[in-house]
């Protein structure tokens, strides 16, 4: 088994993840990323890292292949939003649920693959995880099913920072937000809601 410093579950492209990266260089570190031209990106880009993993998998509670839905290339520039290419999902209607006055997205500006989804123990067991520094997870509102499903006695994960935004829905927080913070806290995490849209699970002792 492996020690990890990072583990990123929607890596888009590794923009946002610099300065992440360069405080875990040392270490071994996991991107994962299943929309196609996002995952060459980071092949390219980390290419001669070997302690960089780069990984296309969609990660969920079950391992299936399904429908992955994400914004097609050539659609970015046309939408005018950068962020779009990170909004894939396994759930069409969630990528058109972010139209609004400045950011009109239709059906027409979606394509969508076949991708092998698989869960966190067999992500674990892909890659020999023994245990992670820092689990960071933005997966459009997949976040609830991948942190449910976590078996917290069989891996030592110190750091969660997921988004929470879309738990319930897209934009929506609820039910399903408030029963994965009762587990993580049951599980000894400290939780502190560092954005709008993030929140940080600290876990208060590995003993």
């Amino acid at each position: 088994m492996r020690d990890f410093g990072l583990v990123v579950i929607g890596a888009h492209f590794g923009v946002w993840l610099q300065e992440e990266i360069s405080n875990f260089k040392d270490q071994n570190i996991l991107l994962i990323e299943p929309v196609p031209y996002n995952f060459e990106v980071l092949q390219k880009k980390f290419k001669d890292s070997k302690n960089i993993f780069i990984c296309n998998n969609a990660i969920f509670s079950e391992n299936k292949l399904e429908k992955f839905f994400f914004v097609k290339e050539n659609s970015i520039p046309i939408l005018g939003k950068h962020w779009a290419s990170g909004i894939g999902s396994f759930n069409k209607q969630h990528l058109l649920n972010h139209r609004t006055k400045r950011f009109k997205i239709e059906e027409k500006d979606i394509d969508t693959i076949e991708i092998n989804f698989i869960d966190f123990e067999t992500l674990v067991k892909k890659y020999e995880i023994g245990n992670i520094e820092k689990l960071q997870i933005d997966v459009e509102g997949a976040e609830f099913d991948i942190l449910n499903s976590i078996n917290f006695e069989k891996i030592k994960i110190k750091n969660i920072l997921f988004e929470s935004k879309h738990f319930d829905g897209t934009f929506t927080e609820g039910k399903k937000l408030e029963k994965i913070k009762e587990k993580l806290i049951s599980q000894g995490y400290e939780l502190t809601q560092i954005d709008k849209e993030n929140i940080l699970a600290k876990k208060l002792s590995l003993i």
